[in-house]
């Protein structure tokens, strides 16, 4: 089984490409700054630089939703590849091909205002339609449970 899940900020704006041709599908290149769990060297925080590729529509949401800073949960798989470059040298590749993503804070939590506010919940005493019933102030006596 290949299955990794990712939580991080984006280093950067995804960088965007199409695909030649009739089809032409949305690559989505970012990289993700994961917090290590543990401090290294007294209290200096440290953290993994992940690149993550999407394709098609997870490329797409990329390109309209993520922006540098941005917190993210990415679910996906591990690929390696390798490749000869100009020099004539064998460079190995490993990136996270991503299956889903989805955002891990609120925009506000992030800092921006986007003008979304979560709707309020009742109160513990009002009738939130849950099927429980409220019970009166002062029957403390009449409960068998108390």
């Amino acid at each position: 089984m290949n299955k990794v899940i990712l939580m991080g900020r984006l280093t950067r704006d995804p960088e965007v490409r199409y695909s030649q041709g009739e089809q032409s599908t949305a690559i989505a290149r970012y990289t993700l700054a994961v917090d290590r769990r543990f401090k290294r060297d007294a209290d200096q925080q440290s953290a993994d630089f992940i690149p993550c590729v999407a394709f098609g529509r997870a490329g797409e949401f990329a390109e309209r939703y993520l922006r540098k800073g941005t917190k993210i949960a990415v679910t996906g798989r591990i690929q390696t590849g390798s490749y000869t470059n100009r020099d004539g040298q064998k460079v190995y590749t490993t990136e996270v091909i991503v299956e889903d993503q989805e955002f891990a804070e609120s925009r506000n939590a992030g800092g921006e205002s986007s003008g979304y506010m979560p709707a309020e919940r009742p109160s513990p005493g009002s009738a939130a339609g849950d099927g429980f019933m409220n019970i009166p102030d002062g029957i403390d006596e009449e409960l068998p449970f108390n």
